[in-house]
């Protein structure tokens, strides 16, 4: 029996890469971030949404899994496979269009967002006000 593809979770790959670039961190550390921060904030949006994602893409391997044990060559297909197949399809089509939902909202959102470059030196420090004595004594 052919094994699932490879290429099946690329999608949630190719978004965890880009939220790990974007916030400098491996994707494990920023979940456990996000889950301890809390208020909703911008991380824990783009974990939820990858979340949500690779869950979809793992429905997708499963469903297509048993679809195919469902009309393996061997199997004669009734009306109960039928049902079963038909059921299949369904969830396959359902997870592939969350997936893609959620791949489309999560890249534009990561497409709007870039990482802010390291300054090449310190910002300038802040001047300390003079205390109104040393003002004064400046003066006379």
């Amino acid at each position: 029996m052919p094994q699932p593809d490879a290429t099946a979770h690329a999608i949630s790959e190719i978004i965890a890469q880009r939220i790990e670039a974007l916030f400098g961190q491996p994707l494990a550390e920023l979940e456990a971030l996000a889950d301890t921060t809390p208020d909703a904030t911008l991380l824990a949006a783009l974990t939820g949404s990858h979340s949500d994602l690779a869950l979809a893409e793992r429905n997708i391997a499963f469903q297509l899994e048993r679809l195919r044990e469902l009309i393996a060559p061997e199997r004669e297909i009734g009306r109960f496979a039928a049902g079963h197949i038909v059921d299949c399809a369904r969830r396959i089509a359902e997870s592939v269009a969350a997936r893609d939902a959620y791949a489309k909202n999560t890249g534009a959102v990561l497409a709007g967002l870039r990482r802010a470059p390291a300054p090449d030196t310190p910002p300038p420090a802040v001047p300390v006000p003079a205390s109104p004595q040393a003002a004064a004594s400046r003066t006379r």
